[in-house]
């Protein structure tokens, strides 16, 4: 009989607590993950609101969709008492992402016990990459006093 996964990203999941407020202004959805392989797809609803002056996403609003990939792809791997923080992000952009559906694809490349090396991608409406993204993680315990967010 298998249990139910528990933890940040599995409690989500299921219902058991709400997603965090920035999941939800970016329009996050979960595709696929694979915690086995440390893989995720998830997708973005990229509103207009979040357009630069010539019609472009604004590249913060990129930065965060892949911190919001990279992340859940480790955080999905973990005991229900840890969670792990972005130390580190760097994006590169490669083409401007419009308005509308992003899919992003995460992976863990090295993890250790504390630190954790990430990598992923932002795919366009047409199918091509629109920024990439490595980053460095910290696997840490959730503190006792966490409230969840409204």
């Amino acid at each position: 009989m298998e249990t139910q996964r528990r933890g940040l990203f599995w409690d989500v999941q299921a219902g058991r607590v709400p997603p965090p407020p920035a999941a939800k202004l970016l329009g996050w959805e979960l595709v696929a993950v694979d915690p086995e392989q440390g893989t995720i797809e998830v997708a973005f609803q990229a509103s207009g609101q979040f357009a630069n002056p010539v019609g472009a996403i604004q590249g913060g609003f990129l930065a965060a969709m892949l911190d919001d990939t990279l992340g859940p792809a480790l955080v999905a791997t973990l005991p229900e008492d840890r969670f792990a923080p972005t130390l580190d992000l760097h994006v590169q952009y490669l083409r401007p992402a419009r308005p509308g559906r992003l899919l992003g694809r995460g992976r863990i490349v090295q993890r250790g016990r504390e630190i954790c090396f990430l990598s992923g991608e932002l795919i366009g409406q047409d199918d091509r990459p629109v920024a990439v993204a490595t980053a460095t993680a910290r696997i840490q315990t959730v503190p006792q006093n966490r409230q969840p967010l409204s």
